[in-house]
């Protein structure tokens, strides 16, 4: 597990013209949040940023918060990107408290799919889910959730009860009932597979 660390500075200018000159000095607006501290608005640097941002693990780790030498632990809540330009507008993070439940979105790995059983047939993984919302205390965050494709024909699928977690992990959706247990995979077959 990958240990990222964010430096980060107070920033005490407020409003979309600070935030534009920020940008424009090649540093990101940002704030932090959650637990017993009040907010405290952030100022990031891009480069940095960018080069967190190439490593899918940094969107579902504990990070280490490093802001004027007092380092904090927080996850990536939320990022706004440029629509047409491959800058950052402006990143969320929020405070965990180690044994304080939190909940998280994780990327799905999707293995075996090319020798499943279904697609040599003919078949195609339609996949529904790339990523799932999990609740867990920080320590138990999974930095994916992986499905197993060996075995599915056509018309087999997984859902999310399926799905073998690791200790002390669980998926939100299920607790609102069993209406709520999704496809993340199924093997659907052409007009050729019988």
């Amino acid at each position: 597990m990958e240990n990222f660390i964010v430096n980060a500075k107070p920033r005490t200018d407020t409003g979309k013209g600070a935030s534009r000159r920020l940008r424009h000095g090649g540093n990101i607006p940002g704030i932090v949040y959650g637990g017993d501290t009040e907010p405290q608005m952030l100022e990031l640097e891009h480069s940095e940023m960018q080069r967190h941002l190439e490593h899918e693990a940094f969107y579902s780790h504990i990070l280490t918060l490093n802001l004027d030498g007092k380092e904090e632990k927080v996850v990536l809540k939320d990022l706004q990107r440029h629509p047409a330009k491959p800058f950052i507008q402006h990143v969320d993070f929020l405070r965990v408290k180690e044994g304080k439940a939190i909940r998280m979105t994780v990327p799905v790995h999707f293995r075996n799919e090319a020798t499943a059983p279904g697609v040599k047939r003919g078949g195609t993984a339609t996949k529904y889910m790339t990523s799932v919302e999990l609740a867990c205390v920080p320590a138990d965050l999974p930095e994916f959730i992986e499905i197993n494709m060996a075995d599915l024909d056509v018309g087999d699928s997984v859902h999310l009860a399926d799905i073998q977690l690791p200790e002390g992990v669980s998926f939100p959706a299920l607790a609102r009932g069993p209406e709520h247990n999704y496809a993340v995979v199924a093997i659907l077959g052409g007009r050729n597979v019988k």
